[in-house]
């Protein structure tokens, strides 16, 4: 049964397990970013020299570029994302202003959508309206908390310390003995893929198998493609 209190706690859009899911799906997916990009440009010049200073001043070259692309993308994106929520936000505030009577008609109407009778649809409108009529139609008709709008310097800080993170791997890998780091490498790169596709799968409740040997497949061949190139580059200088 259907109580109006229960009727009346809104869905949380905030800082709850799916938002908390979506960013951390994000962290695994820069990481991963960092690591297969880092991983084609040290495997690739190591292929091509081996000069170990010209192998790390690349894959350092390389993991500053790449955050702070991925911290940029992530900023405009972001930024698009919360103009876009504040703008809808607007609409929804003159709506209010300008028709307070056909508003919460149309709140109530949401929620007997949603299964309630006319009459408990009715109640639980008024009484969120009574508390914040505002964030009342912002929750149930955009989805949207106002006090929990996208913060476009969060998402461009962790995206660039996710990529710095999964970069590390590969340039850590690279300071092996010079006979040995390119295999060394490749094996600590394609373990780290196979647990950051596990545990992306898992957060977003997908198959682990399935997503790891995606991910492991992608990261395999990037290193082939950047090794073979390096190593055709090198052969012709």
């Amino acid at each position: 049964m259907v109580t109006v209190e229960s009727a009346a706690r809104p869905e949380s859009h905030g800082a709850g397990l799916p938002v908390r899911s979506n960013w951390l799906r994000a962290a695994v997916l820069g990481a991963d970013d960092g690591i297969v990009s880092i991983a084609g440009i040290v495997i690739g010049v190591a292929a091509a020299t081996t000069s170990t200073s010209a192998v790390i001043t690349a894959g350092v070259a390389g993991l500053a570029a790449g955050a702070v692309s991925m911290a940029l993308g992530e900023y405009v994106s972001v930024s698009t994302q919360r103009d876009s929520e504040r703008a809808v936000l607007a609409v929804e505030r003159r709506e209010l202003a300008a028709d307070p009577a056909g508003e919460l008609a149309e709140l109530a109407a949401i929620y007997e959508a949603k299964g309630l009778s006319p009459a408990t649809a009715r109640t639980v409108a008024e009484e969120l309206t009574a508390t914040d009529a505002f964030v009342a139609h912002a929750e149930a008709e955009l989805g949207i908390d106002p006090a929990e709008l996208t913060n476009p310097w969060h998402a461009a800080l962790s995206s660039a310390l996710s990529f710095t993170i999964g970069a590390l791997l590969p340039l850590l890998a690279m300071l092996a003995p010079t006979a040995i780091r390119v295999p060394v490498t490749a094996a600590a790169v394609l373990m780290a893929l196979a647990a950051t596709g596990a545990i992306g799968a898992r957060l977003g409740q997908a198959p682990m198998g399935r997503a790891a040997f995606r991910v492991l497949a992608g990261g395999a061949l990037a290193m082939i493609a950047t090794y073979l190139v390096g190593h055709l580059v090198g052969m012709a200088i």
